[in-house]
């Protein structure tokens, strides 16, 4: 139970951190290549951090006997790991389209920036709200 009260913990946490600090990068503008990469980094990290909480959110739900909270939790792992594995190289695509001047890179560069925090707000308000309306 303790555990799974700590994982939780941390994946709101996680997933409101990221939130915030991902809107304040929507004011770059996205138009260099090292705007383009830190972004992107800083969305890997967001992935990491999302995979491993929402991880061990899973197995301390499913050693508890919580199978609802559980599949949730492994919805998240699931969602990081997409993530990571098509928008993140997208975005990397992205960068490299800026470098070279290609048209409209910027403003796709944009869209899936908005796409992964427009997810993880998502994520949030589904993790709050299954938080708060589900019964332990």
């Amino acid at each position: 139970m303790y555990g799974s009260l700590f994982f939780t913990v941390a994946l709101l946490v996680t997933s409101a951190y990221f939130l915030m600090g991902g809107l304040p990068l929507l004011i770059l503008k996205h138009d260099v290549a090292l705007d383009a990469r830190f972004v992107r980094g800083f969305f890997n990290v967001y992935c990491k951090a999302s995979f491993w909480t929402a991880l061990g959110a899973c197995l301390s739900y499913a050693l508890w006997g919580r199978w609802a909270f559980a599949a949730g939790a492994a919805a998240f792992v699931g969602i990081a790991l997409g993530v990571r594995k098509a928008l993140l190289p997208a975005m990397q695509a992205m960068g490299a389209q800026i470098e070279a001047n290609a048209a409209g890179a910027i403003v796709q560069f944009r869209r899936l920036h908005v796409a992964v925090l427009s997810l993880n707000l998502v994520q949030l308000v589904v993790l709050v709200w299954s938080i708060t309306r589900l019964s332990l």
